[in-house]
């Protein structure tokens, strides 16, 4: 489900009285808000149906009521509400109801019906190496520069919301990827844990920045008699707390091993600390993150954020020291127009660090709209994004039948938005958008569809006088 696609969370019998009142469920929802006349109830059973895959404890456990609990029927409305968004959250169903199934006296009966997601998925795997797709296009869209492969996916492999990954990557780069993460090991549901290991090699790096774009450097044009110019390996373990149901806690310890061809050093002295070919250290990071939200994946109402601190490395070949912080929130203003704000910061210590640690915006989801075809390096750096949206049309395309997908939900929204931001660089001056304020504003529509997946179209303007088409196929803000 999508957000704005709210049917079914509260459906129950109203032709008949509640039992031993007389007070049809209408009258207590609509009519009698006072605390002192309504009456209280406590939640009998919670009955699920649908889930096949998924244990019935791990949907107990998203849910904001619990057997046993004393409510008035009409604050279960915006109970029922909040069940639906922490169900869908979960990305476990394509579709949650929650409703009122029946009563016994002060007795409730709450049913939830769900239809799971398609949870594997073997897929060829066939996409650029390049940034994004405005990047690849400066490439002349060259199969040359395309990645290949399998990915295996199981998104809850024992039912328990634990998540098997298997990648096996070849073309442009050579990539090896196995993790596991059970993020609810023990009785209580709150500790889980995670691994994974992955080895990478790439015969293509990003060595420098140069006119505030990637500058890379080719094994191939090197003619190098070795195909690749950086192999890296790495394993990870981690460890997850979630005491409730807005907040999660992660912990994880690694290390990381790189062997860098002697071409890299040669081309850029600080891309790292050393000029050795190899570099081995340990990594450790801790995230906090808090989740009140409609829908992750496109937020139009509620606040999420996290904070993240990471420690690399241990002396001077690789010695960072990050905090990172990002907020979102959401607002809804009516006539489906909504107002979000995002916010980003992040700050590395000490500033001096090689240029393997400089990367600040531009890269992955980190961006401001319009200045996609530019990546802008520091070790200090904070953004703002402002979008007000307007939900334009919804439907559903209902020519699937099967279990879990008989229809497609499609809701499209347009949007006017404006971003600013600021990177500060010490050491790596020479690109103009450094230490300096940056501002891009511009208008495009958002297509939202099943399993999370949003299509982005924008006419974007930027603070050089240039303008220009963006698309993106991701769940960013």
């Amino acid at each position: 489900m999508l957000p704005g696609s709210f049917k079914g969370w509260c459906q129950p019998n109203t032709n008949k009285p509640l039992a031993d009142t007389g007070i049809s469920v209408e009258q207590l929802s609509l009519t009698d808000t006072t605390p002192q006349k309504r009456a209280l109830f406590i939640i009998s059973d919670i009955i699920i149906s649908g889930n096949k895959k998924t244990k019935p404890y791990i949907i107990e456990r998203e849910l904001p009521f619990k057997k046993g609990d004393s409510v008035y029927l009409p604050d279960l409305v915006d109970k029922f509400k909040r069940a639906k968004e922490l169900l869908i959250n979960t990305k476990l169903f394509n579709e949650a109801i929650v409703s009122l199934k029946s009563f016994r006296g002060y007795l409730v009966d709450i049913q939830i019906d769900v239809k799971e997601r398609w949870y594997i998925f073997p897929v060829p795997y066939f996409k650029p190496v390049d940034r994004n797709i405005s990047a690849w296009a400066d490439k002349n869209y060259s199969l040359g520069r395309v990645n290949y492969g399998l990915k295996f996916s199981h998104t809850n492999f024992t039912g328990r919301n634990d998540k098997l990954k298997l990648w096996l990557i070849t073309g442009y780069t050579r990539q090896i990827q196995l993790n596991y993460d059970q993020p609810y090991a023990d009785k209580s549901l709150k500790n889980g844990f995670g691994s994974s290991f992955s080895y990478a090699a790439l015969k293509e790096i990003n060595v420098s920045t140069d006119l505030n774009k990637q500058t890379f450097l080719n094994a191939d044009s090197l003619k190098l008699s070795h195909k690749y110019l950086i192999e890296q390996w790495s394993g990870y373990l981690s460890y997850f707390y979630r005491p409730a149901i807005k907040t999660r806690h992660s912990l994880r310890l690694g290390v990381i091993g790189i062997k860098l061809d002697s071409a890299v050093v040669t081309a850029n002295p600080k891309y790292f600390n050393n000029t050795g070919h190899h570099l081995f250290y340990p990594e450790l990071s801790y995230s906090l993150e808090y989740q009140n939200v409609n829908y992750v994946p496109y937020v139009l109402s509620g606040f999420m954020g996290d904070v993240n601190f990471l420690k690399r490395g241990i002396n001077r070949d690789m010695n960072l020291w990050q905090l990172t912080g990002r907020f979102t929130q959401g607002w809804s203003l009516g006539w489906k127009s909504y107002f979000g704000l995002q916010g980003y910061g992040v700050i590395k210590l000490p500033f001096d660090q090689p240029y393997f640690n400089q990367k600040a915006f531009g890269y992955g989801d980190i961006y401001l709209r319009g200045l996609e075809k530019y990546v802008v390096d520091g070790v200090a750096a904070a953004m703002l994004r402002n979008t007000i949206r307007k939900e334009l049309i919804k439907f559903n395309l209902n020519f699937f039948h099967l279990p879990t997908l008989d229809r497609i939900p499609f809701r499209i929204y347009g949007k006017l938005y404006g971003d600013i931001g600021y990177s500060y660089n010490k050491n790596f001056t020479q690109n103009s958008l450094v230490n300096r304020m940056l501002y891009t504003t511009g208008a495009g529509f958002d297509v939202v569809t099943v399993y999370d997946l949003i299509f982005r179209f924008e006419y974007s303007f930027n603070q050089l006088g240039q303008s220009g088409f963006f698309f993106h196929i991701r769940n960013d803000f």
